[in-house]
């Protein structure tokens, strides 16, 4: 066969492949769905929570029992604060624990009958802060904010104090009342934009979902059309197995590169680092996570088992990428299965290249344990081995 034959025999295969894959999807409406606008529609959705970016003006309620002037400064101080707003102000605990349940407030300030009196003579009154700390994030936003509240109005008070004794300027008074300033600059995103930090983790981390379970429709689509027989009619597996794979492992490929678009192009979140290096784990990733697809669907040649295998597998991406979670703090089997999570490994270098512009070795050392996965990809082709040599027997 000559060189120009050849290439024509590959150019017919290949769109004769490709047609096949056409038809397939053709028919199956779900499967051409998942692969197009169903991961479209959930990134978007995941946005448009998040797009806010900066939570602010939470309502809190008080119960100001002192109804005095300086009762009414410290309130002040917690409504000028741009995560809180006093929207509601009650006249017992009762009522400001039933609003605080039943979630028009999501914390509840109590200043004591006795305040003022207590201010004045440098006695230290209880003022009391509930806040419901079943959300995290929100508590802790109330928390820090509550704090800068309240040390603002101390600071005030004693210079007030301070400048009552007299003999002493307004600068020195300051000086005695806070002694030691403080200044605490946010690094890697200086807006704390809770966007920035949850998006460009959680999409990962569902785009890592769909590639594995969407390889499983794949295969099961496949196989239900040309069984094994037809499938892997001459034996050779893996050139066979890549050949089918190959156009959807480039369009989850370019879902991947989208979402890096969007994040880092699009919406202009910061990018200190290579996109080359972006781009090479994503590659990396895109074909571990098709790897795990393809094994948990030959283990049993089931959709449906595989789909359980995966979603199984998958589902605590998000928990164990180490971003809202420290994984020094996780146990023993969190970090074992954090370390067959292709997107924790990935989700490493994107940090390390988007927030810190580490050098491109360091980055891609994180990719190293990827190569494992080597292992289930050797087991896919024994299964797939064992499932023909059925098919032939019977």
């Amino acid at each position: 066969m000559t060189q120009d034959s050849y290439a024509y025999t590959r150019k017919v295969t290949l769109k004769r492949r490709l047609h096949n894959q056409w038809q397939i999807l053709r028919h199956d409406k779900w499967l051409l769905s998942c692969l197009t606008w169903v991961p479209l529609l959930i990134w978007i959705t995941i946005y448009a929570i998040f797009s806010q970016g900066i939570a602010s003006n939470l309502p809190i309620g008080v119960v100001d029992l002192n109804k005095s002037y300086l009762s009414q400064k410290l309130i002040n101080n917690y409504d000028a604060t741009s995560m809180l707003s006093v929207s509601h102000q009650y006249d017992s605990v009762a009522q400001a624990k039933d609003a605080m349940v039943s979630g028009d407030i999501y914390a509840m300030l109590v200043i004591p009958y006795d305040f003022d009196k207590s201010v004045i003579k440098s006695f230290p009154p209880q003022v009391t802060l509930f806040y419901n700390s079943q959300y995290i994030l929100i508590g802790r936003l109330i928390n820090s904010a509550a704090l800068q509240a309240q040390g603002t109005f101390n600071a005030q008070a004693d210079v007030i104090k301070n400048l009552a004794k007299g003999s002493t300027t307004t600068l020195a008074a300051a000086g005695k009342a806070v002694a030691v300033r403080t200044q605490i600059t946010p690094l890697f995103n200086k807006n704390t934009n809770y966007a920035q930090f949850l998006v460009t983790a959680i999409i990962p981390a569902i785009w890592q979902i769909g590639v594995v379970s969407f390889t499983v429709l794949i295969l099961s689509a496949n196989y239900r059309v040309s069984g094994l027989k037809g499938w892997f009619r001459d034996q050779a597996i893996l050139p066979h197995l890549f050949k089918t794979l190959l156009p959807y492992g480039l369009l989850f490929l370019a879902q991947g590169f989208m979402f890096l678009i969007w994040f880092y192009d699009l919406i202009g979140w910061p990018m200190e680092g290579s996109w080359t290096v972006l781009s090479i784990a994503l590659l990396i990733t895109t074909v571990a996570c098709m790897v795990m697809g393809c094994f948990f669907f030959f283990l049993t040649c089931d959709a449906a088992r595989a789909m359980s295998f995966a979603g199984a597998f998958t589902a605590p991406s998000f928990a164990f990428m180490g971003i809202t979670f420290p994984a020094t703090n996780m146990s023993e089997v969190a970090l074992f299965w954090r370390e067959l999570l292709p997107i924790s490994h990935y989700i490493e270098v994107q940090v390390s290249q988007a927030s810190y512009g580490v050098n491109a070795l360091s980055s891609l050392l994180h990719l190293l344990p990827m190569f494992v996965y080597v292992i289930p990809m050797a087991l896919t082709l024994m299964l797939i081995q064992k499932h023909m040599s059925k098919e032939l027997d019977s």
